[in-house]
């Protein structure tokens, strides 16, 4: 069926590049804004390895939100401490109420933090086990709390590495939580269609978006890949849909922006990596072998090191907010279609 037979006319993005003169910058001395909420009032929230989020007004002022500051993360002074230890507030969502869930990379659990930064553990174990490292949360329209685990390793720098399977995504609601579905190669981000229909799902270490049907009940089938089979150079983290249908994707370690068209055609959007970087990361990464973390820090580029996550805001939610791990302001620019709106309170 042609674009247009559907209803959606063509593409917006075909033939849409994002060029470093479109870029501009928001926030400053951040650290480690991996995953970014944006109100409709165009207040930005950005996860910050203090332990808690940054709040970025409309005018450029900034307020940390955090029980109490974590002094832990410092890149100019020991990097590998900083992105593997310590508390890492990484995927953010809203909570029913405007609160924040907090998925915690560091500590491994799911938090719920208020706006004026009293925080709460939600969920640290499951049937009298460790979570492992909890990466992204996402509330859907029926109240429910989707939560993905990467791995049980830790650090998890050493699951950086091809074939190892160990991840695994979590609901939460009214019966409780459990694992609804396992064996990923590193879950990351998720993200429901339109009429959440479908849950997808970025396998990171596998180079792959897959996507589960719901059922009614929270269950999943169907399991399948959606688009292609790899992404190409880097592995996919961040995810998020527009209102047309495509899926952007982030590729860290090699700072790509892509997308996945609604018929699977991958569009590349933006090239930000470091072409030898990049080839280093891909040969170490072909090896089977955790790639050494020397090799990951060099395969980072200078607009937005180590790209993570996107994110549409905004009044008409055409602004792209990119958010990564050892950055210290979100770039920013315009889009041509307008993201899927998200689940507010």
């Amino acid at each position: 069926m042609s674009l247009i037979q559907n209803g959606r006319g063509s593409n917006p993005l075909k033939d849409f590049k994002v060029e470093p003169g479109m870029i501009g910058f928001v926030g400053q001395d951040l650290q480690r804004p991996e995953c970014i909420l944006a109100e409709r009032d165009g207040t930005l929230w950005s996860a910050d390895a203090r332990g808690g989020v940054m709040r970025i007004d409309r005018d450029g002022s900034q307020q940390l939100v955090a029980q109490a500051a974590d002094p832990h993360f410092d890149l100019a002074s020991s990097t590998k401490d900083s992105l593997v230890s310590g508390t890492l507030p990484n995927g953010l969502a809203f909570a029913a109420n405007g609160d924040f869930l907090v998925s915690n990379f560091g500590t491994d659990r799911l938090e719920c933090m208020t706006r004026t930064g009293e925080t709460r553990v939600l969920l640290d174990q499951l049937d009298g086990r460790p979570l492992g490292k909890v990466n992204f949360v996402l509330r859907d329209s029926k109240g429910r709390i989707w939560i993905t685990v990467s791995t049980m390793i830790n650090p998890w720098s050493d699951a950086i590495r091809a074939g190892l399977a160990d991840g695994a995504l979590l609901l939460i609601d009214d019966r409780g939580a459990r694992i609804v579905a396992d064996g990923f190669h590193f879950t990351n981000e998720i993200r429901l269609d339109a009429n959440e229909e479908w849950i997808y799902v970025a396998e990171t270490t596998a180079k792959r978006i897959t996507r589960l049907r719901i059922r009614g009940d929270g269950s999943l089938c169907d399991r399948e890949i959606f688009g292609p089979s790899t992404l190409g150079d880097g592995l996919v983290d961040g995810i998020c849909f527009d209102a047309y249908g495509n899926l952007w994707a982030t590729m860290i370690f090699a700072d790509r922006l892509v997308a996945i068209t609604p018929e699977g055609e991958l569009l590349e959007l933006f090239d930000d990596g470091v072409a030898e970087g990049t080839a280093a990361f891909e040969q170490a990464f072909a090896s089977g072998e955790p790639v050494p973390f020397d090799v990951l820090m060099a395969a980072a580029g200078p607009t937005c090191p180590w790209l993570a996550s996107v994110t549409f805001g905004g009044p008409d939610l055409k602004t792209v907010y990119l958010g990564s791990l050892r950055g210290t302001r979100i770039p920013a620019f315009q889009s041509p279609v307008a993201g899927l709106p998200m689940v507010h309170w």
